[in-house]
């Protein structure tokens, strides 16, 4: 057996078995086929012929290459993953990956917006064109509710639920969850499904989509991502800013700096560890002022 064919059987078991989310499979097996690369280019066939050296050198010239850490943690899980399925699998007698240490990943802060910064997105859409009124149920909706942008992306009409208050939203992990909407949010995602979903729901590839595309195809991450961006350009906000998941920070932690409660902040997010969410208590400097001057003798 191959590298191709030890790749396609280790996405089958993670994507059908282990019910991982599609886009985790997809960067895993973008991790794994990179590796494969590499070993191909050394004259190896197979993962079964690659040995404990060769992987301290994969990781060692990587460790030199300008790379985020968390994306070297993640290669680094998923060569974990793939080795750990092929020794299961009996296609290997042992496991090059079993004493590779997983790397600590740093902690980064999530970037923010300030209200004012993140008012003037949204309210800088103000026309009232089918293009208009969609963008401006989606960054409303984003910011409202903290969802992720694949959430957005497959969120469906049934999905509005106690009269256009609440989203049941299928989170990672196939976990289910109840998101209030707000009453700004909900008022644009109604005059966006009255006044102007219909124009984009042109054949049967609408499907319930909530959110469409000027073809009538649900939106991929990439299709939010550009309007996130064109809408943010518009006010002088910088590409390098703003993204789909800096207003889920947004909706965080312009939530906890009002006084809101960590745990319910917790739920809406669909973390399933406080602690990521915690992390955005780190966010809000003005905290660590208010408690510095009042406590440090020399304030």
């Amino acid at each position: 057996m191959n590298f191709d064919d030890e790749i396609e059987l280790f996405i089958s078991s993670i994507r059908f078995e282990r019910e991982m989310a599609a886009n985790t499979c997809e960067a895993y097996g973008r991790d794994i086929v990179h590796f494969a690369g590499v070993m191909k280019s050394l004259g190896y066939a197979s993962a079964g012929e690659v040995t404990r050296h060769d992987i301290d050198e994969y990781f060692m010239a990587e460790r030199k290459r300008a790379m985020a850490s968390t994306t070297r943690a993640r290669r680094l899980v998923a060569l974990k993953m793939f080795y750990r399925h092929l020794l299961e699998q009996r296609l290997i007698s042992s496991d090059p990956m079993d004493l590779v240490d997983r790397p600590k990943k740093g902690r980064v802060l999530p970037r923010v917006l300030s209200e004012k910064e993140t008012f003037a997105i949204i309210d800088s859409v103000k026309g009232d064109s089918p293009r208009d009124l969609r963008d401006r149920a989606i960054l409303e909706v984003m910011y409202g509710s903290g969802l992720r942008v694949t959430e957005t992306c497959e969120l469906k009409i049934e999905d509005i639920v106690s009269d256009g208050e609440l989203l049941r939203i299928l989170g990672k992990g196939s976990k289910e969850r109840l998101v209030p909407l707000g009453g700004i949010a909900a008022k644009a995602l109604q005059n966006y499904l009255s006044f102007a979903r219909g124009t984009f729901a042109k054949s049967a590839m609408a499907l319930g989509y909530v959110f469409l595309t000027r073809l009538g195809k649900p939106f991929t991450r990439q299709g939010i991502f550009k309007i996130i961006r064109e809408r943010s350009a518009a006010v002088g906000i910088a590409a390098n800013r703003i993204s789909p998941h800096v207003l889920r920070h947004c909706f965080a932690s312009h939530m906890l700096q009002r006084g809101a409660d960590i745990r319910a902040i917790q739920e809406m997010l669909g973390h399933a560890d406080i602690g990521t969410t915690q992390i955005y208590t780190h966010v809000d400097a003005s905290k660590f002022d208010e408690v510095h001057s009042k406590y440090h003798p020399r304030a």
